[in-house]
């Protein structure tokens, strides 16, 4: 038995007992006695059974057991998906008056055992054991310090410990052991007995300090410093509205008990003045602008989150049958969260961090009497760019000002007066890509140092020339398709699997020289074939590309940047040499960049003709962490622009959106003369 406030960890546990013919069942609990005081009558505690669960048909195995029967019920004290803190009473309620609640479940009977699962709670209000006497215990070292990963602990009382069975063994859990015969004599201690292989006898030194670091603090002092955050926070962000007083936050967990008596964890959604919910992947990207680290999703607590969001077995299910799984970016199905964001207090936390936090719900959340939304586009779905009355061609006069090229995905590119359509695109752009050992498509979000490859291509010559600082040689590379290794292979993007072609290994070797890890290149075999991501734009039409993103060109205004670079010069952060920051247009890697017109004129753009060749406009490009990369001074710089300031006036539904995506409608009986794209060709543009 186990409450719905679980981790995974446990529900992992459930699988054991369920393949065993165990009755498994998940509980609400719901208290009405005062919190810290001892459940002592029905009246106080009420436990909700869930349906039972079973795998095997009754009579396979408790009903035909002999000897003591004994149960587990295992909860959180503090759910990692809210923060909610358990009463610890439960403890001894469940071992000693557990009858009294479940005589209505014959499947449940016999003695009780405790799993505490302390690996949150650990870190600032660690059960007394002296107190409230489980059997088993769960710690994190990691949730406690912060540091190592991956290391925890298993306590057990000492009674429990002789029930515990093991089939298993590995070096230094036997005492003896015969290779040829079935003979092993196992070791007494239950450490011993379950500790396998060699221990991380680094990590485990490492914790001394943290212990040091605690018994300094004491964990009282912990516990109230972490509270008294988090209290703060919860009701600055219960207290907060819009302009039309309606509510911002929608906290979890926290509808029965104090704040006070709340854990130092978070969750959360917002919402906008109508109603509508904000996507919790939004409200991460903007923090991590504000260089805040924020959690999101279901934090591994499926039951926490289904519960706190309302979402019942059909959504779930639903929102599984539309491809929403753990660590996707799908925070918003049919109008419902499908996670949460989260915030959490250590000992390490200042009050500085509780109002900078606050400060940035403040000011990216929240609709003010004096803001002014229709520019800034932060609170419902209006447009972005200037109006513009009338359909087809206006007076401004658009032009096409650079071609650009970019073979190898994530890897810089090059510019051209003149180059050829094909049916995915300009020919050769995004044709290959960069693959880790483990399959793994490498980009620059990750690896920073692809932004040293440069490449070119001479089509007369059929060769792309590849140079990278780090390589003496530069590597040539044949466009003929028949000097690949014969070996085929596949690569998976964007829920797409692309058949691909891989090279000698002296190609491969480059290329790890050249980023200074291992890697592989691959080039499309065929491209793949991928629906409008914007209906509302593009209809059913359905668009063939290589390795791009989301469209076959990206298209980039010069006006529009022009517009973003006065707006960065107001901006406090500055540059590598301590200048003030100026996006260059190729900094978000366009395909082609036009001039004239007004500022995101674009954003209106229906479809474009550039010389006697039609482009449909797919919508506007969601932009990420990438264009905060530059190359300057021989350095890859981070930093938060422009993305900090393209947030704050050119978000829609969650997404930071500049330039437009483009598809190229080809034509089977256009010459194929007639497939040039030139620089200079005026363009002509149809509006909505």
């Amino acid at each position: 038995m186990y409450t719905m406030e679980n981790h995974n960890s446990v529900l992992g546990m459930r699988e054991y007992a369920l393949a065993k013919g165990a009755t498994a069942v998940a509980v609400d609990i719901q208290e009405t006695a005062d919190h810290g005081e001892f459940i002592n009558s029905k009246s106080e505690i009420d436990i909700f059974q869930h349906p039972e669960q079973r795998r095997v048909e009754k009579g396979s195995s408790r009903e035909d057991s002999s000897g003591e029967v004994y149960n587990l019920f295992a909860f959180p004290s503090e759910c990692n998906f809210s923060g909610l803190r358990f009463n610890l009473d439960l403890v001894k309620f469940i071992k000693e008056d557990s009858h009294k609640l479940l005589e209505a479940s014959p499947t449940l009977r016999g003695s009780w055992m405790v799993l505490i699962d302390a690996a949150k709670g650990c870190a600032t209000d660690p059960p007394d054991l002296s107190k409230y006497k489980a059997d088993f215990v769960a710690i994190s070292f990691y949730k406690i310090f912060g540091y190592p990963t991956g290391l925890g602990a298993l306590i057990v009382r000492n009674e429990a410990a002789k029930l515990l069975k093991k089939t298993y063994f590995s070096g230094g859990t036997v005492a003896a052991s015969i290779a040829d015969i079935d003979f092993v004599k196992r070791r007494e201690g239950i450490e011993e007995f379950f500790e396998d292989g060699t221990l991380s006898y680094l990590s485990i030194a490492s914790i001394l300090h943290g212990f040091r670091i605690l018994s300094t603090l004491t964990t009282s002092a912990v516990n109230r410093h972490t509270t008294s955050l988090a209290t703060y926070v919860r009701k600055a962000l219960s207290a907060m509205r819009h302009e039309n007083r309606n509510h911002v936050c929608a906290l979890y967990g926290t509808d029965k008990v104090p704040f006070e008596r709340m854990g130092p964890t978070i969750s959360f959604n917002l919402k906008r003045p109508d109603g509508s919910w904000f996507g919790y992947r939004e409200v991460e990207k903007l923090a991590s602008l504000s260089r805040i680290q924020l959690r999101t999703g279901c934090f591994c607590n499926p039951g926490a989150c289904a519960k706190n969001l309302g979402l019942s077995h059909s959504d779930l299910l639903t929102n599984l049958e539309a491809g929403h799984v753990c660590w996707d970016d799908h925070d918003l199905l049919n109008g419902k969260p499908t996670g949460a964001v989260r915030v959490s207090f250590g000992y390490m936390s200042t009050f500085e961090d509780a109002k900078k936090f606050l400060s940035f719900i403040d000011h990216s959340f929240v609709l003010h009497p004096q803001t002014q939304a229709p520019s800034t586009n932060l609170f419902e779905a209006r447009p972005i760019f200037p109006v513009v009355e009338g359909n087809g061609r206006v007076d401004e006069r658009y032009f096409l000002k650079s071609i650009s090229i970019y073979p190898i995905k994530s890897c810089m590119g090059f510019s051209v007066d003149s180059w050829p359509l094909t049916s995915t695109g300009l020919l050769h752009d995004r044709e290959w890509l960069l693959k880790s050992p483990s399959g793994e498509i490498l980009t620059q979000k990750k690896v920073p140092d692809m932004c040293y490859i440069t490449t070119f291509i001479d089509l007369n010559m059929g060769i792309m020339f590849v140079n990278s600082p780090r390589c003496k040689d530069k590597l040539q590379i044949e466009l003929r398709s028949d000097l690949f290794l014969p070996r085929k292979d596949e690569v998976d993007i964007r829920t797409q699997r692309f058949e691909v072609l891989g090279y000698h290994n002296e190609v491969d070797i480059w290329f790890s020289n050249a980023i200074g890890r291992p890697c592989t290149l691959v080039r499309s075999l065929r491209p793949q074939t991928y629906g409008c991501a914007s209906g509302k734009l593009c209809g059913d039409y359905v668009t063939k590309m290589n390795f791009a993103n989301e469209g076959q060109f990206l298209l980039i205004s010069e006006e529009s940047v022009s517009n973003l670079n006065n707006r960065l010069r107001s901006s406090p952060q500055k540059g590598l040499q301590g200048q003030r920051i100026q996006i260059d247009a190729k900094r978000f890697r366009p395909n082609l960049i036009v001039s004239g017109g007004e500022p995101y004129a674009e954003d209106q753009w229906r479809s474009l003709r550039i010389g006697n060749k039609d482009f449909t406009s797919m919508g506007g490009c969601n932009r990420c962490q990438m264009i905060n990369l530059s190359f300057q001074a021989g350095k890859v710089q981070r930093s938060s622009e422009p993305l900090s300031t393209l947030a704050t006036y050119r978000r829609v539904k969650g997404k930071i959106l500049f330039g437009i995506l483009l598809r190229y409608e080809d034509s089977s009986t256009r010459n194929k003369s007639d497939t040039w794209l030139h620089a200079g060709e005026e363009i002509f543009v149809s509006r909505d």
